[in-house]
């Protein structure tokens, strides 16, 4: 981190005890009026794709590092960039946009933006930082109160699983705690509407298992309530159906080190904070609540996915015979010990960087536990945590992962490309800078003791975020991979990653795929859908097993179709296989009424560009495919009055199309690029949504931010804002090349 900001705090002693007042107090700011930073001070750190926000506290610091564009153009502030004639084509629009959005590109190459829109992130992380005496840095602090006050329920006051959602227990109970944490008083007015609406909820108690966790860590929950996390499962063999090496990566990777913890019954120390605490979270005083009584209650607005009788039934035999009569400290010491090996070996294979925010600080509290507060671990945890925070007008939040680095970058390299200026000037340098990211990031080694921690092989991938990171993802590998090829065979662009390095790609790829022919996302699938029934965190949906997704499957296939120009021989038969198994996978995976279902962005639009282009990569287009007949139709009839197209998230949720009240630019560019994929004969209907593209943009180039376009787990959204640069850049330039540049405005 740099010197002219804030260090990353580490532990102190102050009068003779850890932290002072830190932790053990909280001051509460009584005058309700919230303070705020200067934003101005704020700058953003890109070291190789690493992402840092910095706040610079003295006027010296600030005039040794000016604020740049970028930093004021996440930070909402005023851009003065110059603005273009209102265009007249397709491709004048999409040239403004790339303009545009090239201002934003970072040192390393890569573009950075808010990962936002769960509202669950935040309240590990605090609590985290309050039970191990971790202290915050006022300026975040003070912004993360801004950002959860700004992200209120404009009615009732509470908070939800995203920033669209409805109130729920998970989230107001959560971000209640966060902010008391951070001192907000508890008289303050928002605080009571917000503690108000928690108790019409049922208080706390109603929360889903994870809030149960957190409470209890803090001490302000007693353990009996959270349903068993017995380290033990990790002790299974392998053959076992059940055995956590199956699970999804993001299952197992949370519940690894929330079985440890679980063992260890860690509680912070009761203090006059905590107390207090106790006494705002529930509806009546917490010396008369039997929590036992409480490790199945659930409010309906959280309870998205229901416990099983299979698991409330496995719950029981675990507290009323496992735990008290089978559970030896021998069997206990063992499975904790192997437990904390394999966070270790996750600390170590991503250099603490983890795979994402809720398994991070989980994996900080575990060392903190175990190797003790002034360890190694515990300060590589406090340094790393900074890297998934994010500031933005509003105040400060926590991203869905490190960063989306790698992901949008790439897509910006097809887009422009696809658009014809790859071979302009302009953006030559633009272009090389980004090839360069993408040859820094490329993952060159698999893990450390790969089998023994059960991850996928790795070399020649490349993560979502950052190499460091170091989690394969099919999709991110595939993209890249196909960013990488197509430009290094442009003329004048360097060829930076090697032949052997793009056929690392391509083995690590083949290793991913599904016996029905599709593609998951971190590795292939290794449990039963039946694994669903163990399903405990009750707020989300298929979560439990890694499943097909058409997003990931299309990126596949494109990408071994483009490397088999590119290298025709390499694994031919291998390849062929492979590809055969992808389009009878996007055949099967369609519904009844032409559209296929997107895990990853809203919803059926979003998987339905995908599939399409997946079908027209081996000739089937509408002319002459039922499959690509049948998903350009149900498009088709999704389009808007105004020419665009929206869908509404809670197509995720309901697993059935739901039509957003207004038109959004991202949805309508995804739809266009699947009709113009598949050669859909009818030009006009593709020319209206274009021209609402062109319509919205602004005179900078730019278009605004609407509503949110990802997605996971089913019901919760999260932000990729760079998208509504991305996006409509490639519809435009593609729109352009098919159909000659006409002039629409």
């Amino acid at each position: 981190m740099s010197t002219n900001s804030y260090a990353v705090p580490t532990r102190k002693k102050v009068n003779g005890s850890t932290n002072g007042p830190t932790n053990g107090s909280v001051k509460t700011n009584t005058d309700f009026h919230d303070s705020k930073t200067d934003i101005n001070r704020w700058r953003l750190l890109d070291e190789r794709g690493t992402q840092t926000w910095h706040y610079l506290s003295t006027d010296e610091q600030a005039h040794d590092w000016p604020q740049s564009i970028i930093d004021r153009h996440h930070l909402g502030l005023p851009l003065n960039l110059p603005t273009f004639s209102k265009p007249s084509t397709p491709l004048d629009s999409a040239r403004n946009g790339t303009s545009h959005f090239s201002n934003f590109q970072l040192l390393p190459g890569n573009w950075a933006c808010e990962y936002g829109g769960p509202l669950f992130l935040l309240p590990g992380l605090v609590i985290t930082w309050y039970v191990t005496e971790t202290p915050i840095p006022e300026p975040v602090r003070t912004e993360i109160k801004n950002y959860l006050f700004a992200r209120r329920h404009p009615e009732d006051g509470g908070w939800g699983l995203h920033i669209e959602g409805e109130t729920s227990v998970f989230g107001t109970a959560m971000n209640y705690v966060v902010l008391r944490i951070l001192g907000a008083s508890e008289e303050d007015p928002r605080m009571i509407k917000a503690r108000g609406t928690l108790h019409k909820l049922g208080g706390a108690v109603n929360g889903p298992h994870w809030v149960k966790f957190w409470l209890s860590v803090l001490g302000v929950m007693e353990w009996e309530t959270v349903n068993p996390i017995p380290p033990e499962l990790w002790l299974l063999p392998d053959w076992v159906p059940i055995a956590p090496w199956r699970w999804w990566i993001h299952m197992r990777m949370v519940f690894l080190p929330m079985s440890f913890v679980w063992s260890r019954k860690f509680s912070y120390p009761l203090n006059p904070f905590t107390r207090q605490l106790r006494e705002e979270l529930y509806t009546q005083p917490y010396s008369s609540i039997r929590f036992a009584g409480y490790r199945n209650t659930i409010s309906d607005r959280d309870n998205y996915h229901p416990k099983s009788f299979i698991l409330n039934f496995l719950n029981l035999i675990l507290v009323c015979l496992w735990i008290p009569f089978l559970r030896t400290r021998e069997l206990v010491a063992r499975a904790e010990a192997w437990a904390f090996e394999l966070i270790r070996l996750e600390d170590e294979n991503s250099s603490y960087a983890n795979l994402a925010p809720v398994n991070s600080p989980l994996n900080f509290l575990a060392c903190y536990i175990h190797d003790g507060p002034d360890s190694y671990s515990v300060k590589r945890h406090q340094e790393r945590m900074y890297e998934f925070l994010w500031m933005k007008d509003e105040g400060m939040l926590m991203n869905g992962t490190n960063g989306v680095q790698t992901w949008d970058t790439s897509f910006l390299i097809q887009a422009v490309i696809e658009a014809g200026f790859a071979e302009e000037a302009e953006f030559r340098s633009m272009l090389t800078k980004a090839l360069e990211f993408l040859d820094d990031q490329q993952i060159r080694e698999n893990c450390k003791q790969q089998d023994v921690s059960y991850r996928q092989q790795r070399k020649g991938a490349w993560a979502f975020s950052t190499r460091e990171q170091g989690y394969t993802v099919s999709d991110t590998t595939s993209e890249a991979m196909k960013s990488v090829l197509l430009l290094q065979r442009i003329p004048g662009y360097p060829k930076l990653v090697s032949d052997d390095r793009i056929q690392d790609s391509i083995d690590t790829l083949l290793t991913m795929q599904n016996a029905t022919g599709g593609f998951a996302s971190y590795e292939p699938t290794r449990g039963s859908k039946y694994l669903e029934y163990l399903n405990a965190a009750e707020v989300f949906g298929r979560i439990m097993i890694e499943y097909d997704y058409p997003e990931c499957t299309t990126a596949v296939l494109t990408a071994l179709s483009l490397f088999s120009l590119h290298d025709p021989e390499y694994r031919k038969e291998d390849i062929r296989k492979a590809k055969e198994g992808t389009l009878r996978y996007i055949r099967t995976a369609q519904y009844p009424d032409g559209s296929w279902y997107g895990s990853w962005g809203i919803c059926f639009t979003y998987a339905g560009m995908f599939a399409l282009e997946s079908l027209a990569s081996v000739g089937d287009t509408y002319s002459n495919s039922s499959h690509a007949r049948k998903g350009c139709d149900f498009l088709v009839s999704k389009q808007m009055p105004d020419g665009g197209w929206g869908e509404s998230y809670k197509s995720c949720e309901t697993v059935t199309y739901v039509q957003h009240e207004n038109s959004q630019v991202v949805q309508t560019c995804w739809a266009l690029l699947g009709l113009m994929e598949a050669d859909y004969p009818d030009s006009i209907v593709i020319e209206r949504g274009i021209r609402l593209v062109m319509e919205r943009q602004q005179p900078d180039g730019g278009w605004k931010q609407e509503a949110i376009e990802g997605v996971f787990n089913k019901s919760c959204m999260i932000s990729y804002p760079n998208y509504k640069y991305i996006f409509p850049i490639k519809a435009l330039g593609k729109f352009a090349k098919k159909y000659g540049n006409p002039v629409l405005q």
